[in-house]
This record gives C-alpha cells, structure tokens and sequence, in this order.
C-alpha cells in the first residue's frame, strides 16, 4: 500500500500532538518507604513544616459553641470569634478567646463566671465551625476557587479540593503564598516529587494561596486540538 510522504507527515504530527498531551497526565511511580518530610532551603521551605499541631488554637472567624451546664440562658449555641480576637458572653462581657484552646477558654470562662457569682459554673466549649481555614487554589487547576479546609490538611489536599492539576499543568512549580510576620512570602513545590514521597507535603495555613504553573508548550497543543477537529488538522496540513 502507498503512503505519501504529505499523509506520512501528517500521521506523525497527530503522533506527537497525542503523545504530548499524554505526557501531560503520566506521573512517575512512588517510592515505596518513609516520606521526605525535611523541608528544602533552596525551594524557599524552610517556613513549611510536616508537624500537625497537637492542640487547636482558636482563630478569629472560627465559631464555637458554649454550653454552661444547668444555665441555658447564658449558654451559646454559636458565636463567631471576632476579627479582635474576641467573643461576647452573657455576664462577663467582651473576653479574648483568640489564641487559646478549647480547655483553656473553658477555664477562664469558669473563672469569670464564677467571679461574676455563679456558683460552681461548669463551662464546655466546642469549635462548629473551623471559618478561619480557608486556602485559594488558583492557576492550572480544574476548578479553582477558595476552599475550606480541616486543621491538618495538607498541599496535595488542596490541589484536590480544586479537583487536582489539569492536563496542562507544570506540577514541578506550583507556588505557596504565606503571610509571616516579615511579610508575604513564596515557595516553590513539586507535585510530583510530593506524590512519589520525595518532597516534604506541608501541612497548610489559613490564608494560604496556592498557584499551579501552566505548561506552555501543552497548552498549545491542547488549544490547537479543541480549536479544530483531528480532520480539518488534517486537512489544513495537506495544503
């Protein structure tokens, strides 16, 4: 059978523009073992750490429930820590509870009450609602947009909850902006290296931003197969 040397062009460029978008979604094999859980200085992650804290510090935003034993009137179904730091209680008044634990602002709740003449208060406090965890995920993801999320949660947890990478994502440069005391800070990630178990996986911040890079070159080729179908590809070809 004869293939012309136009038609022989044409079936490789189609090739090459299949296996390139391919590459996009191929992820290597993860290697089997302790993760890497050391940040790199050179990738700007000295700041990030694996350590999921022991304790929850209340955040402003957060919302908590008090409950005083045997004193519904003074009981709180749900209130919203304030951008102060602070919530409003019936007979104490104004109190800081940004910064504490749960335990800790059941404490001093019980102390206020009882110098405010409840006898013997007995106080719990509950966090309803963690509002204070919120992370945008932006960039060459599926869905992007701000995501709340669970104390603990980690950058590939968000990535997911954007509906992870896209086809044209460049996975070794998704970026994390941090607000430190020093200002707005950035580091760089590999998504892959995280999902082989080779790069450290940060436990997120609240306010954290997250960027996926865009693969330029993927980019293209999808654009070009969306823009036209595979015959009229071909046909523009043989011109």
């Amino acid at each position: 059978m004869f293939v012309s040397k136009t038609g022989g062009l044409r079936a490789g460029i189609y090739v090459l523009a299949v296996a390139s978008l391919g590459a996009c979604t191929s992820t290597p094999e993860p290697v089997v073992g302790p993760t890497v859980t050391a940040p790199r200085a050179d990738y700007g992650q000295a700041a990030y750490s694996d350590d999921v804290a022991d304790v929850y510090a209340l955040r402003p935003a957060d919302v908590v429930s008090v409950n005083i034993f045997r004193e519904p009137d003074f009981s709180l179904e749900s209130v919203r820590i304030g951008v102060d730091g602070n919530i409003s209680i019936p007979m104490v008044g104004t109190i800081p509870a940004a910064g504490m634990t749960t335990g800790e602002l059941e404490q001093d709740l019980q102390r206020r009450l009882a110098s405010a003449g409840l006898r013997n208060p007995m106080v719990s406090v509950n966090i309803d609602e963690y509002a204070s965890h919120l992370v945008t995920v932006d960039g060459a993801v599926v869905d992007p947009g701000v995501f709340a999320f669970q104390p603990g949660a980690r950058l590939s947890s968000a990535i997911a909850l954007a509906n992870g990478a896209s086809r044209v994502a460049k996975t070794e440069q998704v970026a994390v902006f941090r607000e430190e005391p020093t200002g707005l800070t950035v580091a760089k990630f590999d998504l892959q290296q995280i999902n082989q178990g080779t790069m450290l996986d940060p436990v997120l911040e609240p306010g954290d931003r997250v960027y996926v890079g865009t693969d330029g070159l993927s980019q293209a080729v999808q654009d070009s197969l969306q823009a036209l179908p595979i015959f009229g590809i071909f046909a523009n070809l043989a011109r």
